[in-house]
């Protein structure tokens, strides 16, 4: 649940907020950095330390250079930010690590686009500068690119450096997209959520420093690039489940209607009942993965996490119980007659041996049938659980 900013407190412009975990070599730098910064540009502001367990004097030393420090239980880069977020008092809030490796005085670029209506505005370090061992070569000529290209690709937001760790936003914007993680991968959720609930998202360059640690950094590039990458895939079902269910379900219905005539040869390569039975599997996981697309994505709006498209709406109408019942029983019900025309002309020529080529030609289609009917029946069955679970859960709430 968000909670309102501490009432005790008058509301400001900007919040510049810090999250930190034993930072006691740095934060102070940052701290008077951020404040200068907030009487040279005249702006009534903040500087907010959401302290995540730190035991080496963090807080106090913070605290004596000028910030308000809360404390946030929970652990996780994402815990800290978000329980800054909740307690910050200003309109608009920039964030960025307490390490030094971020300029606190130079925000005039993220406030100016702020100010002008984004409600988003990413650093790009890309753009900004990378000084000489700021960045693990890793992460600058694999891991950030690759992971900025899937988050570009899947959300279509036109961000170069999806996990800079500097940036502002309108705090009620934020608010309202109900960010839930509590690790690492929340860079990335904030800026997915953002561009699936259409806000107005901005980049502006900024610069990268080497972090003034004595101490390894809390990231782990392998594991938190895997958190990221996972949540990607996740939140854009399109490209994790509905592309590739596309593809296979093409694939396997053109290759299987050519099939199912007799065999095929091209060139020195020939295809005969073998290749038919992967085409019937490549259509039957194609059948899956679309059902699962459609089924996350669904799931996605019901729970708030993202906004309903124009494509689903239109679609309503036709999603329901009864009518994906009758589609699935009519798929079934025609491999099943299928299949028992077959045991009727087996019968009518005595039972006796089948020729194994041909026979498989003409049982891969109806078990093929049999098989997406069943499928298809689950699938609709488990969505109506799921819709009224939620009608359930969502009026005890409206009740409650």
């Amino acid at each position: 649940m968000m909670r309102n900013p501490n009432p005790n407190l008058p509301p400001v412009d900007l919040t510049i907020l810090m999250p930190c975990l034993n930072e006691a070599r740095t934060v102070a730098a940052c701290v008077r950095d951020a404040r200068a910064y907030l009487e040279q540009a005249a702006i009534d502001g903040e500087v907010l330390v959401a302290d995540n367990g730190s035991t080496d004097g963090s807080t106090a030393i913070a605290e004596a250079a000028g910030a308000r420090v809360i404390h946030v239980p929970q652990k996780g880069y994402g815990a800290a930010l978000m329980g800054g977020i909740n307690e910050a008092q200003g309109r608009y809030v920039i964030m960025g690590d307490a390490d030094s490796s971020y300029d606190f005085s130079r925000l005039g670029a993220f406030v100016a686009q702020l100010r002008a209506g984004a409600d988003l505005v990413m650093g790009n370090r890309f753009k900004g500068g990378i000084e000489p061992g700021a960045m693990p070569a890793l992460h600058r000529y694999l891991g950030n690119p690759v992971l900025s290209f899937v988050g570009r690709l899947f959300f279509r937001v036109p961000i170069h450096d999806f996990h800079c760790g500097l940036r502002g936003f309108s705090r009620q914007a934020i608010l309202k997209l109900g960010l839930v993680t509590p690790g690492m991968e929340f860079a990335s959720e904030m800026v997915a959520k953002a561009a699936l609930g259409n806000l107005r998202v901005e980049e502006v360059p900024t610069t990268l420093r080497p972090d003034g640690r004595d101490r390894p950094p809390h990231l782990r590039t392998w594991r938190d690039g895997w958190r990221h990458l996972r949540f990607l895939l996740l939140f854009c079902p399109r490209w994790l489940f509905l592309y590739p269910g596309l593809l296979l379900l093409t694939v396997g219905v053109a290759a299987f209607a050519l099939l199912q005539r007799g065999p095929l040869s091209f060139i020195s390569v020939g295809l005969d009942v073998h290749s038919l039975l992967y085409m019937a599997g490549a259509m039957i996981l194609g059948m899956q993965l679309i059902q699962l697309a459609l089924l996350t994505k669904w799931m996605a709006v019901l729970a708030g996490i993202a906004p309903e498209p124009a494509w689903l709406k239109r679609l309503e109408r036709f999603l329901n119980l009864e009518l994906g019942l009758l589609a699935s029983l009519l798929l079934l019900a025609a491999g099943v007659f299928w299949s028992v025309r077959l045991v009727y002309q087996w019968g009518a020529g005595g039972f006796g041996a089948l020729d194994p080529t041909q026979m498989m030609r003409d049982a891969i289609p109806a078990v093929t049938l049999m098989i997406v009917g069943v499928q298809a029946a689950a699938g609709t069955l488990f969505a109506g659980a799921l819709h009224s679970c939620w009608r359930s859960v969502h009026g005890h709430l409206r009740r409650g």
